[in-house]
């Protein structure tokens, strides 16, 4: 008997609304794929509509009776989050919030607002469309971390990277702050006495878009890697656990559950102490609500 969660343990979804954002591509398009086959309606918020649509259209050619639709939203643009979340408010409730977009180790590249686009993308942006939007929320909240979560730390005394830029740990830090958000945000939901929980995932090292902006050489060796690494659909495993898992609970953090958990059936993951400090979390809320100017309320 096998243990751990995959997409076939995804079940029925007709009637449900799941909206995904970063889905025309990689773990999003995979996860937006099963959720639709399964019945749900499911919104594909990324930045292209010509990308969107191909993806809609390439969902389609295996699931004809798919139920999508198209949100615009640029994470690297808070005011354009504002607008993506207005359009939500206005919408049909969301049963299911899954913040899976972002970005690696870019060169050093500013948002629309100045700040670097890793900690902009990855963190920033989620934190104010979910802040937005989270009254309209009804089951889950799902925050995609990563990996490199455990070599991240919080320094905001340079947070447009004028000072210095390390890729790498830009990109750590953002997933830290993935995660402390993801706590301190089920902990804050629960005091509300809402219903809505918040629920962490990764997806081990998964061989998706994200890879572009590696080194040449590692960018010509990652295709030898393929056998030890997830492909984009079994990375998909824990974001979809988190989003549908009938035994996952508020605070949860899902990934796989092989070797350092890279590859594999998603289950429980393993977060830092530093990602579970509830002092750290709640210094990262607040500096969130002054770069950001979203008060989520709760």
């Amino acid at each position: 008997m096998r243990s751990g969660f995959t997409a076939e343990d995804v079940g029925a979804l007709t009637g449900r609304r799941f909206l995904v954002t970063g889905a025309n591509v990689g773990i999003g398009y995979e996860t937006a794929k099963v959720l639709a086959a399964r019945g749900a309606h499911v919104v594909l918020a990324c930045r292209d509509a010509a990308r969107a649509e191909a993806a809609m259209a390439a969902i389609r050619a295996d699931e004809p009776k798919a139920e999508m639709s198209f949100l615009r939203l640029d994470l690297a643009d808070l005011d354009q989050v504002r607008e993506a979340a207005a359009a939500v408010l206005a919408g049909p409730r969301i049963d299911v919030l899954i913040n899976n977009a972002g970005v690696m180790v870019p060169r050093r590249t500013l948002t629309r607002q100045g700040l670097e686009l890793q900690f902009g993308v990855n963190h920033l942006g989620p934190f104010a469309f979910t802040g937005l939007i989270h009254p309209h929320v009804e089951d889950r909240i799902v925050i995609t971390a990563s990996l490199a979560h455990k070599g991240g730390h919080m320094d905001y005394s340079d947070l447009d990277a004028s000072q210095s830029y390390h890729v790498w740990q830009r990109y750590q830090t953002s997933k830290l702050a993935n995660l402390l958000t993801m706590y301190e945000l089920d902990r804050r939901l629960g005091k509300a006495g809402r219903a809505t929980q918040a629920i962490g995932c990764h997806p081990g090292v998964a061989l998706t878009e994200l890879t572009r902006h590696l080194p040449m050489p590692l960018r010509y060796m990652t295709p030898l890697a393929t056998p030890f690494f997830n492909s984009a659909a079994r990375g998909a495993w824990p974001t979809l656990q988190a989003a549908t898992g009938a035994n996952v609970q508020g605070g949860d953090y899902l990934g796989p559950q092989g070797l350092g958990e890279v590859t594999g059936r998603s289950g429980p993951a393993r977060a830092t102490s530093m990602a579970r400090d509830p002092k750290l979390a709640r210094e990262l809320w607040e500096r969130s609500i002054d770069l950001t100017g979203v008060d989520p309320g709760i």
